[in-house]
């Protein structure tokens, strides 16, 4: 039969009634909760850049909803609720007091024993004076005051302990076992004053504590090789201390008289001391005495300490950090360019400084490359290493027309905080790679300024017959090429080096670049260069040709005091030093849209990557030349005939930061010439349907003719045709490869022009060249944190915004976009994860009446939650629920709150839906959704300042009966599909409790009491082992909230003085009474009585959650006090009537087939005592409680063996192999 149900005491009311007999308890601490447990901090949001990301007045600008949202998001701080016990809410071994574990248990050495054990053991620590007590491998950390703990890196060293001639020991470390070698360091063991675990650190750590309040940090590499150290170190660290103690003992004792020399041979002192009459004496005796029974107790364990559960080391079930959204950190390393030299050199400049240098100007671009996957993994990085005297050619041309690079002028402009000049020239550049493997290259490329074919410029640096004659004659030509063609580049040669040594990422420091190769004019796409890198890679080298080169660039690990760098969009990073000397800057990572490398955004980034690839126009007929075709790039925002380009593309160095325009190098007498250029555009916040790319083509002409005049020299560009592409289609920017006609002329309002229909109408504006084929093909890639390329998101936020525009809201729209949001690609819900789940709360909170959008709302947040879990990205969401998820007031008065509108939603899921599916996920991951439910009631609570309110005023009827009514449809799940969903119904069980537990920090005690019961109720006895098992992870959880003690009221409901001594019964067994005045522990012990009927595993369950909260009980500092824990040990009587009818049965099986017939009063009155729970509990009953007399109700006595006998008798304990009584 089911065991009955009892009705809890309604808590609310009880307190109220009996505050007077609260409030003048000696021990009310244990009956009132304290207040201020809950309150909401702050925390401004941790930034690695100087500055915010986000531009000062983004949100002025913004009008999408969805930019805005995101750029709140990146701005906005962390709300986070604290809960100021939360440490005690846990397991026993979250408690925050001191190690449980006590050093070995001291023996006792019998005189008789000890000159025999001096003989034997002469390896004892303290009779080694000199040699080596330990050695072995540790982990050493390097301490580095500015890094935290957890960062520590660590370094394997062998350590030897050894004692030195005067006593002392010392623990010195070497690089391996070799003691010849120096030592890398050593530590005095004499200078420390403990040594402690740190499981947090990383596995096997311990740290030693010096007096002067430094650490250092070591790990060992298996448990048992830290447990050895730990009691070594421990004793030398105890017998230092004790041989200072006595050493002040002795200082001490020989200024004092020695009066007690005649101290007790056969009686004890006060005995001795009453016969003679000296009140001195007297007085003396008495403290002794008193001294004595001090030092007795002095150095006793706790009971529980030699627990075998408590001597295990378990941290199974500490819950890792949740830490906040923090910028994805991938393995990153500097790469520094020195110097490029080929080997015709000359003194350019008339002054002597420098020595010779190269005769023409050459600019690098390096990239990273990966063979394995097959593509580009960085953006480009540019570098100008040419010395002042060869830049100078340069001067007179008009796309480096910054003159002032010498000394900063005055009015210079400022780039977030950063002087221009200082960015002008960067040499250094921070690459990241979140996927290290041996097959990533790093590329460079070289360019000159446009001259002619590329053989025919190379020939002079390959052939060298005449260096000195030949490199004036290069310089003579490069001089009057600069003049005039100097903002053309052309390919020149490219060489590539390996990055890592292996997928860990450890850098190939020794790695060198190969040769300069020559760039062949048909292969300078980023794919040939793919092809040309595996045939490089292999053993008999390539025929490609040789251009004699010094390309002097390294690649280095960053070093921890890393200064002066700047983010891709030159946002300084901390630490960034005033004086802006030798800055560098971080390299854009181009990731594979995978799921596993996402990560959700946390700051501002606006880029556009545009890679024009090829045009084909050998077939044109528009054009009598165009050969030489430069590619000029803008970007503009309409297409009036007066439109200007807009300033934000990224320049090269020596010209602005940002420009207006951007030119692809030149292939010379090339009529279908391919590019590998990237062009990165500052995208501006709010884009609209004129945004465009405009690209103009030219024929340039590349003949030097000296004799010309003036009139000739000027046609440099002629225009060869345009081509535009709009960035936004249907509101989205769309980033697939393009192919674009070409037209020979541009129109005003041209991008009308764009569509398929109107190219084939003769138009009148646009004369479209080769019958407007596709001849031009680009490439772009968006990399943005505040833009989105999923169509369904963004027609969720578009249709989102819309009604709060003031639209109509249509139930049945909004449904269907939520449904579409099904469609989601997993890595833009993973990169935008914080903006959409907080945009789906609000749309669920702003609900007014219609349950079927609350219930699609909360079906789409399951569908988030359970992929995030299936990609193992569950942590993301622990990190939005604690830090970024807010409930916000609903804009319409008459609507729910968020906690309300989810509790009703989660049930309407649970009753009515025929989608399994569906329901099964809401069990399997009902964490996420009981955290939300947690954090908006307690958030609701105190914003709203209903904390001050009396508990049953706090929420409305109709939220406790949505609660109620939630908990009885989750139920069914956990009882009677348990066989077919067994992950799923554990997962809810537990989150439900945990819930629960919260609910009695928040809500009507009384109320959430009742909600516990009938939650239990719906177990029954006979129940199968699992269902058992959920029952007391349930309780267990329950009962280990951290006011626990208060929740039980440990005080006497009882009737007047006279009456209770004579009814023992009273509080010490399990009557309706003492379950209802005492719920959870009533409760814990009913379950517990039943249990014990059953079979082994079950008791052994049972057991263990009681036992475990006993060890809690007795290790938790706030109830130290031995009044506390007598009074906390009352709560616990009925446990002993329970043992001692079920004494067959707590034994484990070992011991039932050992002493089946062992059932003697003395045995049972040993496990008795064996029982009670911290060191002294079962005596502290006796004496205090007159009701408790020597008997207990059935009659047995409490005998009280010396404590040795009692720990004999091995007490309830844990794990079945330990063959302990259970």
């Amino acid at each position: 039969e089911k065991t009955k149900v009892v009705e809890p005491l309604d808590y609310e009311n009880v307190i109220l009634q009996r505050k007077v007999q609260i409030y003048s308890d000696p021990l009310r601490d244990l009956l009132i909760f304290p207040i201020e447990d809950v309150s909401i901090s702050v925390i401004s949001r941790q930034r690695r850049t100087v500055q915010s990301t986000v531009p000062e007045d983004a949100l002025k600008k913004a009008q999408s909803l969805f930019v805005k949202e995101c750029i709140k998001t990146y701005s906005s701080d962390w709300h986070v609720v604290n809960y100021k016990y939360e440490e005690y809410s846990g397991d026993f071994r979250m408690l925050p007091c001191k190690s449980f574990r006590p050093d070995k248990i001291p023996s006792h050495v019998f005189e008789i024993d000890e000159d025999f054990e001096k003989d034997e053991d002469s390896s004892s620590l303290c009779s080694q004076k000199g040699g080596v007590i330990k050695q072995g491998w540790l982990h050493k950390a390097n301490v580095n005051s500015t890094i935290t703990v957890t960062m520590k890196v660590f370094k394997r060293r062998y350590f030897y302990l050894s004692q030195l001639t005067d006593g002392s020991y010392i623990l010195n470390s070497y690089k391996d076992e070799k003691i010849s070698k120096e030592s890398k360091g050593c530590i005095f063991l004499d200078a420390c004053n403990d040594v402690v675990q740190c499981p947090k650190m990383r596995r096997y750590a311990f740290e030693l504590k010096t007096i002067d309040k430094y650490s250092h940090y070591l790990a060992a590499e298996t448990e048992q090789e830290m447990e050895e150290w730990l009691v070594t170190l421990k004793k030398i660290i105890q017998s230092n201390t004790e041989s200072l103690m006595q050493e002040k003992k002795d200082t001490v004792e020989s200024v004092q008289d020695d009066e007690s020399s005649t101290q007790g041979k056969s009686e004890n002192i006060l005995e001795s001391l009453e016969r003679s009459m000296h009140p001195e004496l007297m007085k003396y005796g008495r403290e002794t005495d008193q001294l004595n029974k001090l030092s007795r107790n002095d150095g006793r364990q706790n009971l529980f300490s030699f627990d075998p559960e408590v001597q295990r080391l378990d941290f199974s079930g500490i819950e890792p950090d949740v830490k906040p959204f923090e910028e994805k950190c991938s393995r990153r390393f500097v790469v520094c360019c020195q110097d490029f030299s080929l080997n015709l050199l000359a003194q350019l400049s008339d002054r002597s400084e420098g020595g010779p240098t190269n005769v023409e100007p050459f600019f690098l671009s390096l990239a990273l490359f990966d063979l394995k996957n097959n593509c580009k993994i960085s953006a480009d990085f540019h570098v100008d290493l040419n010395p002042p005297s060869v830049r100078d050619m340069l001067l007179g041309n008009s796309a480096s027309g910054v003159e002032d690079t010498k000394g900063r002028s005055p009015g210079e402009s400022l780039v977030h905080g950063v002087p221009e000049s200082c960015l002008r020239y960067i040499k250094r550049g921070v690459f990241s790679v979140t996927d290290p493997h041996v097959e990533i290259f790093l590329v460079a490329r070289v360019e000159k300024v446009l001259q002619g074919s590329i053989t025919h410029c190379a020939e002079p640096y390959i052939k060298n017959s005449d260096p000195g004659k030949t490199a004036q004659k290069v310089h003579k030509v490069a001089r009057q090429v600069c003049s005039r063609l100097g903002q053309y580049r052309m390919p020149f040669g490219w060489a590539a080096r390996p990055v890592f040594k292996d997928s860990q990422g450890t850098l190939d420091a020794e790695g060198k670049f190969s040769p300069l190769y020559k760039q062949d004019s048909g292969k300078l796409s980023n794919e040939d260069m793919l092809k040309l890198l595996a045939e490089y890679k292999k053993p008999e080298k390539t025929k490609l040709q040789v251009i004699p080169a010094q390309l002097n660039i390294v690649i280095k690990d960053i070093p921890l005091d890393f200064t002066n760098c700047v983010t891709a969009s030159y946002i300084p990073i901390k630490p960034f030093e005033k004086s802006c000397e030798d800055i560098a800057v971080e390299v854009e990572e181009l990731v594979p849209e995978v799921a596993k490398y996402c990560y959700p955004f946390t700051v501002y980034k606006n880029h556009l990557y545009v890679y024009p690839l090829h045009l084909k126009y050998e077939n044109q007929k528009v054009f009598a030349k165009a050969r030489n075709i430069a590619v000029c790039i803008e970007f503009r925002d309409s297409d009036e005939a007066d439109a200007r380009p807009l300033k934000c593309i990224y320049g090269k160095p020596g010209g602005h930061l940002l420009t207006t325009n951007a030119y692809a190098v030149v292939l010379h007498h090339n009529q279908s010439p391919e590019f590998y250029d990237e062009i990165k555009i500052e995208l501006p916040i709010h884009l609209h349907q004129k945004h465009h790319l405009l690209f103009t083509f030219y024929h340039v002409s590349c003949e030097i003719n000296t004799k010309a005049t003036s009139k000739k020299q000027d046609t440099v560009e002629t225009q060869v045709g345009y081509a535009w592409v709009p960035l936004l289609k249907d509101g989205r920017i769309v980033t697939l490869e393009r192919h674009l006609p070409v037209s020979s002329n541009l129109p005003p309002g041209y991008l009308g022009l764009g569509d398929t229909e109107s190219r084939k109408q003769p138009s009148v504006d646009a004369k479209w060249v080769d019958g407007a084929k596709p001849l031009f093909k680009i490439r772009i890639h968006l990399d943005s944190t505040i833009y989105t390329q999923d169509m369904h998101l963004h027609k969720f936020f578009q249709y989102c915004q819309l009604v709060q525009a003031g639209a109509k809201e249509v139930p049945g729209e909004l449904i269907k976009y939520l449904k579409c949001l099904h469609a989601m690609e997993i890595q833009v819900m993973i990169q935008f994860l914080p903006v959409i789940l907080m945009q789906l709360f609000r749309v669920l909170t702003n609900v007014t009446q219609e349950d079927e959008v609350a219930v699609n709302c909360t079906m789409v947040l399951l569908h988030i939650v359970s992929k995030c879990h299936e990609e193992g990205l569950d942590h993301y969401l622990r990190s939005f629920i604690k830090y970024v998820f807010r409930a916000e007031k609903p804009s319409v008065t008459q609507a729910k709150m968020t906690h309300e509108i989810l509790v009703l939603s989660m049930a309407t899921i649970l009753k009515q839906s025929a989608d399994f599916l569906a329901i099964n996920k809401l069990l399997k991951y009902s964490w996420f959704f009981f955290e939300a439910l947690a954090k908006s009631m307690a958030m609701y609570l105190l914003e709203e300042n209903k904390i001050k309110l009396p508990r049953g005023q706090r929420f409305p009827d109709s939220y406790q009966h949505a609660l109620h009514s939630l908990l009885l449809a989750i139920i069914p799940h956990v009882t009677i599909r348990y066989n077919e969903i067994p992950e799923e119904s554990r997962n809810v069980n537990f989150s439900l409790a945990n819930f629960l537990k919260r609910c009695l920090t928040f809500m009507d005690r009384g109320f959430v009491f009742n909600l516990i019961n009938d939650y239990i109720s719906g177990f029954s006895p006979k129940d199968p082992k699992l269902l058992v098992e959920y029952k007391f992870e349930f309780l267990q959880t329950i009962c280990n909230h951290e006011h626990y003690i208060p929740l039980n009221l440990p005080m006497t409901f009882s009737k007047p003085k006279l009456q209770r001594v004579q009814d023992v019964n009273l509080e010490y067994s399990l009557t309706d009474e003492y379950c209802r005045h005492h719920f959870l522990v009533g409760m814990l012990l009913r379950e517990a009585s039943v249990a014990l009927q059953d079979n082994y595993d079950i008791r052994y369950t049972a057991i263990s959650v009681l036992k475990n909260l006993l060890i809690k009980h007795a290790f938790d500092n706030r109830y130290q006090h031995k009044n506390q824990q007598a009074k906390i040990a009352q709560l616990y009587l009925p446990l002993f009537g329970l043992l001692l009818e079920n004494l067959q049965r707590v034994a484990s099986r070992e011991a039932l087939y050992s002493c089946a017939a062992a059932s003697s009063p003395a045995s049972r009155d040993e496990f008795v005592c064996s029982f009670a729970s911290p060191s002294n509990r079962s005596s502290l009953i006796a004496d205090k409680d007159p009701a408790c007399g020597a008997a207990l109700p059935n009659g047995h006595a409490i005998k009280r063996e010396d404590s040795k006998g009692s720990l004999n008798s091995e007490g309830a304990t844990s794990s079945p192999d330990q063959s302990e009584n259970v």
